[in-house]
C-alpha cells in the first residue's frame, strides 16, 4: 500500500553498441535547452542529437500500474513504442531496444530471477538498472563504464542541481575508489519525513491543544485512551497506533523516537567524527521505556506486535485510534478509510516535537536504492546521461510538457514508461510552495505542471461532490493545514537529519543485517509489551557481538574513504 501511495504522490541477447547504428555522431546543437530557476543554459552536447541514430539496449519490468492504468488507456502506444521512446529518438537520436521485458514489477520472483541470470552471464545490455549490491559486484568485476568524466561533461546544469538537492549522497552511493560507476535513479529522502497525525476533532472534543513537547504527546495519548473521545461510553480507544513492523512510513515509530533524540536504523556522526548506529544509543532505550509506560496504561493495543499495517488500518478506519506517526501521504492511506466511515472525523498533521520543546531533528533514511549501470566498452556511454537530461527537461524544464510526459489526467503514471525516471527531489515541496503562494495571492491562474494538477484535485474536493470527497487526503497534504506546509517548515528550519551511511551494504551487512534487524524488532516489541528495560542493554551487547561491531568498522572505513 505504501508503494502504491508513493506512486500516486510521485504524480514514484545483448548489444555491444558496435553495430552500424551506433556509429552516429552528434549534431552540434539541439533545440532543447535544459533549465531550472537557478541553472545556466546547458552545454549543447547535453542534448546533442546522434545522426544517424544509435541504438541502446536494456531490460525492463512491466508493473501492474503501467499495464493497467497507463497502457490500457493510451491509444497507439505500447511499452516498447510510446511517447518516451519517441521523444528520445526524435530529439536525441537514441533508439531504445529491450532485450527482455518481464511483467509483475521489479520485486517479482520472475523478474529477480531473470535479472540475476543476466548479471551472472556477463552478457549485459548497454545499460541496466541494478541495486547497490549488484552495482558493487559489477564494478568489482570490471564490467562497467567509468562515468566520472562523462557525468561532468554531459550532465546538464539542471541534472546536476537535481542530483545534489539533498547533498552528495546519491552520487557517493554510486562511487567506488573515487570513480562514478553508475548514474543513480535519485529518490527523495525528504518524502520520508515524519509527522504526528492526530484526530483533531477528538482534540477539540476533549479540550486539548496540539502538542508542543513529548509530554503533550503523551497527555493526548492518555486522554484519547481514557476519556471516551468517540462518545460510546466504553474504554475501547487507543492513543497511539503501532504495527508489528515497529518502523515504517505509516504507523511507524521514527517520529516518536526522534522526540527523545533517538534515531534508530540510521547512522549518525558522534562527537569524535565516527559513525554510530542509532538503534543502540541510550536515547532509544529512553524512548522504548516511554512506550512501555504508555502500553501499560492502555494507550497502545497489546496485540500490536502481531498486527500488520492492514490490520491496524482497520482499527483506524473503525475510529479506535486517535494518533499515529507517519509520512506526508498518510491522509490518503490509512486515514481516508476513517473519513469514509465517519464523515465528521478530521485528522491533521502536526510537526514532530521534542522533550524539551526545542526544535527537533527529523531523521531521513537514505532513499536512493537503484542505479543505472552502463556496460563497459559501448560506443556512446554518454547517451545514458542524455536520457536523464531529457527526462528532467521534458517534465520540469523550460520546454517541459508535464501533462504529456509526466502525469496526463487519464494516465498519471505515464512517466514510468521511461527507463530512467529522475525527478527534482523537492518537487512536491516546490508544488506546495507554488500553490500556497497562489492561494495567498488569490490567483491560481499562474500555476502550471504538478502544482496545477494538484490544485485541480483540491478544487474538486472543495466542490463537495462525492468524487471530491475521495480527495480529502490530498487536501490534508497540500491544503492550508497540510503536511507539506510542515515539510516546508522543516526545510526552512534546517531540521533534516540525513542518514550518514549511503554506501553499498558492507560484507557483514549482507551476511548479518537481516538477523540483526529481526533481533532488534523482536526486542523492541517485547520491551514495549512489558519486559524489563534491561533487555535493551542485552540487545546492544548481542548486536555488537553478532556482527554489529564489525559492521560499524566497515561503515567507518567507508566514511573515512570519502574524506
Amino acid at each position: 500500500m505504501a508503494v502504491l501511495v508513493g506512486v500516486a504522490l510521485a504524480v514514484t541477447a545483448c548489444s555491444s553498441g558496435n553495430n552500424e547504428e551506433s556509429k552516429g555522431s552528434e549534431t552540434p546543437k539541439s533545440s532543447v535547452v535544459s533549465s531550472s530557476p537557478a541553472a545556466q543554459p546547458a552545454a549543447a552536447d547535453s542534448f546533442g542529437k546522434y545522426d544517424p541514430p544509435i541504438e541502446l539496449t536494456t531490460v525492463r519490468n512491466l508493473n501492474d500500474v503501467v499495464e493497467n492504468n497507463v497502457l490500457s488507456v493510451l491509444k497507439g502506444e505500447t511499452f516498447e513504442d510510446n511517447r518516451w521512446t519517441r521523444v528520445y529518438e526524435e530529439l536525441l537520436g537514441i533508439k531504445l531496444k529491450y532485450d527482455w521485458v518481464i511483467k509483475g514489477g521489479d520485486t517479482s520472483d520472475q523478474y529477480v530471477q531473470k535479472l540475476n541470470v543476466t548479471l551472472a552471464s556477463g552478457e549485459l545490455p548497454d545499460f541496466i538498472t541494478v541495486n547497490a549490491v549488484q552495482l558493487k559486484q559489477l564494478a568489482e568485476s570490471d564490467q562497467l563504464e567509468d562515468m566520472t568524466a562523462l557525468y561532468e561533461q554531459y550532465a546538464s546544469p539542471f541534472m546536476k542541481e537535481v542530483f545534489t538537492q539533498e547533498g552528495s549522497g546519491p552520487l557517493d552511493a554510486a562511487t567506488f575508489d573515487g570513480k562514478l560507476m553508475a548514474i543513480p535513479q535519485v529518490e527523495a529522502s525528504i518524502e520520508r519525513s515524519m509527522y504526528i497525525w492526530i484526530r483533531s476533532d477528538w482534540l477539540s472534543k476533549l479540550g486539548l491543544q496540539p502538542p508542543k513537547t513529548m509530554a503533550d504527546v503523551r497527555a493526548i495519548s492518555k486522554a484519547f485512551a481514557e476519556n471516551d473521545p468517540d462518545g460510546n461510553g466504553q474504554k475501547d480507544t487507543y492513543g497511539l497506533g503501532l504495527t508489528k513492523d515497529v518502523f515504517g512510513g505509516a504507523m511507524g515509530l521514527e517520529g516518536f523516537m526522534a522526540g527523545f533524540n533517538a534515531y534508530p536504523n540510521i547512522w549518525l556522526e558522534d562527537e569524535t567524527g565516527k559513525l554510530v548506529f542509532g538503534s543502540i544509543q541510550p536515547e532509544t532505550r529512553k524512548a522504548l521505556q516511554a512506550l512501555q509506560e504508555m502500553q501499560k496504561n492502555g494507550e497502545i493495543d497489546k496485540e500490536f506486535g502481531i498486527k500488520d499495517g492492514g490490520k491496524v488500518s482497520e482499527q483506524i478506519a473503525a475510529g479506535k485510534i486517535g494518533m499515529e506517526y507517519g509520512e506526508q501521504w498518510n491522509s490518503i492511506w490509512p486515514l481516508q478509510l476513517n473519513k469514509n466511515n465517519e464523515k465528521d472525523a478530521q485528522w491533521q498533521a502536526f510537526p514532530i516535537v521534542s522533550e524539551s520543546g526545542e526544535t527537533p531533528k527529523v531523521p531521513l533514511k537514505f532513499s536512493t536504492t537503484k542505479f543505472v549501470a552502463v556496460k563497459k566498452g559501448i560506443q556512446h556511454p554518454e547517451a545514458i546521461i542524455k536520457l536523464f537530461n531529457m527526462h528532467l527537461e521534458k517534465n520540469w524544464g523550460e520546454t517541459g510538457e508535464f501533462d504529456k510526459y509526466y502525469a496526463p489526467p487519464n494516465a498519471e503514471s505515464v512517466w514510468q514508461l521511461s527507463p530512467v525516471t529522475p525527478y527534482p527531489l523537492k518537487k512536491n515541496l516546490d508544488a506546495f510552495r507554488d500553490i500556497d503562494a497562489a492561494r495567498k495571492a488569490g490567483d491560481m491562474s499562474s500555476l502550471k505542471g504538478e502544482a496545477k494538477t494538484i490544485q485541480e484535485k483540491l478544487e474538486m474536493f472543495s466542490s463537495g461532490s462525492a468524487e471530491g470527497f475521495a480527495l480529502w487526503g490530498w487536501e490534508r497534504i497540500y491544503g492550508p493545514e497540510g503536511s507539506m506546509g510542515i515539510a516546508n517548515q522543516y526545510d526552512q528550519n534546517n531540521q533534516f537529519l540525513m542518514d550518514k551511511f549511503v554506501g553499498t551494504p558492507t560484507p557483514t551487512m549482507v551476511e548479518r543485517k537481516t538477523t540483526l534487524e529481526k533481533m532488534q524488532n523482536e526486542t523492541f516489541i517485547k520491551i514495549i509489551l512489558g519486559q524489563p528495560i534491561e533487555e535493551f542493554d542485552k540487545f546492544v551487547a548481542d548486536w555488537k557481538k553478532l556482527g554489529g561491531d564489525k559492521i560499524a568498522q566497515e561503515v567507518n572505513d567507508w566514511y573515512e574513504s570519502l574524506k
